[in-house]
């Protein structure tokens, strides 16, 4: 190292962080760094100021506090999921803090009420609410941090018939620009409150949050499997199947090219597959009754069956460990017969794609109707949400399937609807498409009056409302 990088090293506004909560302060050229500022996905190369890892509530408002006063920003971060837009923007002069350390879970079975630290992942509360008989609206992913899947709308296997998961968030604790640790719920910060329910991570830390379990601990669950030659048929079924299909019942339809290698059963190995996977919360008689229409097409796999509602949580086969990808998604307001021929040109028989997994999940019911009560996104509008993606182990991989990803989006531009769901957004993106316009003044006159100087940044960030002189109008 010259003298010239070593006095740049010792100049740094990150080095008034050394020595804070025990050490647990990384910056670049610490040991303890490149651990620390991993993303989830490895394809995201994060490389902030520091990387800091507190152990409890009080240890993030000293970093927010000192972070601010050495003139840096901080960005909440749980495991780094949707880590992507993020680095878009820059972060050497942002501290991510990771909360990964606050991974309380605890049980009030007569309150039916969950509460976790700001770390937590679903797994571990989806164990202890089944310890209860209870159920919670987890998603399709077993590491997932609960704080940015719920702040950012939540959409699971139980979403048709309870809505997303920021519906039944009850309380939050949060840590304010000002280093602050407040409380925010129906009774206390109640605009604070409307704001993270969907607003994702741009008003604080969030060190712990509460929210509902539900009395049922059994699903009519499993998947059902074709050869991708039956794509157009079973396509052509779900589309007309799913927007009119009960509340009971959320599905997803996958295209999924199983690579050819010895951990995959020699079933699907190298083969290209369709696959319905999904939940319905009814008894098995009506269940049977609702899935009728998907298993009149015969599919060579049928697993659908009464099962613990712990166990779905592995249902969809999301990767379990940290992995490179790139992923692109768009919301379909339908999908006429011009959109299914459309999908089936990009991920049909006969094409060849590194774009590994084609996903269309299933909306409406509950997820489409506004919540009363609820937080700045109570509901998403549209049929289905579109998600395709693949494997990325490269730089020029990665590149190769964002930009087939993209043109992806673009070919069924013609049946979408304008609007994203941010929690699928792993690109930078506007996210006042993720927001009813008189609902995006609200978000950014709240972070303008709970983060007047700009200290938090997110993934997908709400400007404050006249940052840099200029209404956000």
């Amino acid at each position: 190292m010259s003298i010239h990088e070593t006095l740049d090293q010792l100049d740094r506004p990150a080095d008034r962080l050394r020595g804070l909560i025990g050490g647990a302060v990384h910056l670049p050229g610490d040991p303890g760094y490149d651990a620390a500022r991993s993303a989830w996905n490895l394809a995201v190369d994060q490389r902030p100021a520091a990387v800091a890892l507190p152990r409890d509530a009080d240890e993030v408002a000293r970093i927010v506090r000192a972070a601010h006063a050495a003139g840096l920003r901080v960005a909440p971060q749980s495991t780094g999921h949707n880590a992507g837009p993020l680095v878009a923007g820059g972060l050497d002069d942002v501290v991510i803090v990771r909360t990964s350390e606050l991974c309380d879970v605890s049980v009030d079975p007569e309150r039916r009420l969950v509460r976790v630290g700001g770390g937590t992942v679903w797994l571990p509360a989806v164990k202890a609410a089944a310890e209860h008989g209870l159920t919670v609206l987890h998603g399709s992913s077993v590491d997932v941090g609960i704080a940015g899947y719920s702040l950012g709308g939540g959409m699971g296997w139980y979403a048709r018939r309870l809505g997303l998961a920021t519906n039944s968030l009850t309380a939050v604790e949060i840590v304010l620009a000002n280093g602050d640790l407040v409380r925010a719920d129906e009774q206390t910060n109640t605009e604070l409150f409307w704001a993270v329910r969907g607003g994702g991570g741009n008003f604080g830390i969030v060190t712990a949050l509460e929210f509902r379990a539900y009395d049922f601990s059994t699903a009519y669950a499993g998947m059902m499997m074709w050869d991708v030659e039956m794509a157009p048929r079973v396509l052509d079924m779900w589309r007309a199947w799913a927007p009119v299909a009960p509340d009971e019942v959320t599905t997803s339809f996958r295209i999924m090219r199983i690579p050819p290698i010895p951990e995959m059963p020699d079933f699907v190995r190298g083969r290209t597959i369709v696959v319905i996977d999904g939940a319905v919360m009814a008894d098995d008689e009506r269940a049977a009754d609702v899935l009728a229409p998907l298993r009149a097409l015969e599919p060579e796999l049928d697993t659908f069956g009464r099962v613990p509602t712990e166990t779905l949580v592995h249902l969809h086969m999301d990767p379990e460990e940290p992995a490179p990808g790139v992923m692109r998604s768009t919301m379909l307001r339908e999908l006429d017969d011009a959109g299914a021929d459309a999908f089936l040109a990009l991920f049909g028989p006969g094409v060849e794609t590194p774009l590994m997994v084609a996903e269309l999940r299933q909306l409406g019911g509950a997820v489409g109707r506004p919540h009363e009560g609820g937080g700045v996104l109570t509901h998403l509008e549209g049929e289905f949400a579109f998600i395709c993606g693949g494997i990325a182990p490269t730089p020029e991989l990665a590149a190769m399937v964002a930009a087939l990803g993209e043109q992806a989006v673009a070919a069924l531009g013609p049946w979408t609807n304008g609007r994203s769901y941010l929690n699928f957004a792993e690109e930078p993106t506007d996210a006042r498409t993720g927001y009813a316009d008189d609902a995006w003044l609200r978000l950014a006159a709240i972070r303008s009056a709970v983060d007047p100087e700009g200290v938090f940044v997110a993934n997908h960030a709400i400007p404050r409302l006249y940052e840099d002189g200029v209404p956000t109008r």
